[in-house]
């Protein structure tokens, strides 16, 4: 598994992968307003650090590293980092891609001097949440956000 910067190229690609992810896995609705944010990768690339991984040569899903300064960073702190968007394809799921790029997170907010790295995840998604929790991610209920009316998110945080 490789992990590395999405090219432009790849956008409407990874784009596509997160809405099919997060819509086919019933995590948002086809009609929510957050699909074309889902879909808009070319922005997390501008605006964040865009990643995808990369099995056997197809890109098997996508992660929005989001520096400090990154408006798609909506929960860190001045001297954390945020993921974002996490995205792993169903038919590349178990072979180790979510893990990678969390990773990969983990090691570009520790290289960068940063005292920690967080996210959010949905209730639903146990399997991610169990993956944060091996990774030495530990939840931080204080800091569970509803960004829209019946969705409430959970946080995790790793500090360095």
């Amino acid at each position: 598994m490789i992990v590395r910067t999405a090219r432009p190229d790849e956008y409407d690609l990874v784009g596509e992968l997160t809405v099919e992810v997060y819509v086919r896995g019933g995590l948002v609705s086809p009609s929510s307003t957050y699909v074309p944010k889902l879909r808009n990768a070319a922005d997390r690339a501008a605006r964040a650090v865009l990643l995808v991984a990369e099995d056997a040569g197809e890109i098997a899903g996508a992660v929005a590293y989001c520096p400090p300064d990154s408006p798609y960073a909506e929960l860190a702190g001045p001297d954390e980092a945020e993921i974002r968007m996490l995205a792993v394809l169903e038919k590349a799921r178990g072979k180790g891609a979510g893990r990678a790029m969390v990773r990969a997170c983990v090691e570009r907010a520790r290289t960068a001097g940063l005292a920690g790295l967080r996210l959010s995840t949905q209730r639903n998604m146990e399997s991610a949440q169990r993956m944060y929790e091996k990774m030495g991610f530990v939840r931080t209920p204080d800091r569970d956000w509803t960004p829209v009316p019946g969705l409430e998110l959970l946080t995790y945080a790793l500090a360095f």
